[in-house]
């Protein structure tokens, strides 16, 4: 797979209409652009996404078929979001739900959280978690953004050390589109899901 053969989708867990995890999403997708790829946000605002119900099938919850197919058909997908108490945000929880290993086995998947105050390391951590239970493969750089409302103002960063951070995140979901991940992880062995639900 070339570079210009590469589609990322970055998929945003803030609802805010100014968001800085949408804002730092698009900065990486810029960077992947400029390496070569295809690109797209897939913003949560944009969709009908029904609070999970594994009694409901995916194809009768709004738009949460249609979200599936466009995780589905990426190489890399980029997950964004804030921190809530601790963990990313539900409105990612809900969208991620409503995917499994279809959408996410053998994937390469790069992770980005934003918080307002110190850094977003559980966020992060969980975010990994449930890739690793899909059986996805994460880059091992991942961005972290802490005092978000000092670090982005008016959606542009005022620390270059971390907008380059986010930028070669967005490098590295190109540069990593292909790898191949080996063994499988213990976790996606023993995780069930809802079968597309």
């Amino acid at each position: 797979m070339s570079d210009s053969d590469v589609h990322v989708a970055a998929l945003c867990g803030s609802l805010r209409d100014g968001s800085h995890t949408r804002t730092a999403l698009e900065r990486a997708l810029s960077a992947a652009e400029q390496a070569g790829a295809t690109t797209e946000l897939l913003d949560l605002r944009e969709y009908e996404l029904p609070t999970f119900d594994a009694d409901r099938d995916r194809e009768d919850a709004g738009e949460a078929d249609e979200l599936a197919r466009r995780v589905r058909e990426a190489d890399t997908i980029l997950l964004g979001s804030p921190m809530y108490h601790g963990s990313y945000a539900s409105p990612l929880k809900t969208a991620l739900d409503y995917c499994g290993f279809d959408e996410f086995e053998d994937k390469t998947v790069g992770l980005l959280a934003v918080s307002g105050g110190a850094f977003p390391v559980t966020a992060l951590e969980h975010m990994r978690s449930v890739c690793r239970a899909l059986n996805a493969w994460v880059i091992p750089h991942e961005a972290a953004i802490p005092n978000a409302s000092a670090a982005v103002e008016n959606g542009e960063f005022t620390d270059p050390k971390l907008e380059k951070r986010v930028a070669t995140l967005g490098r590295r979901a190109v540069q990593y589109a292909a790898i191949e991940p080996d063994p499988d992880s213990f976790e996606s062995d023993q995780n069930v899901g809802a079968a597309g639900r």
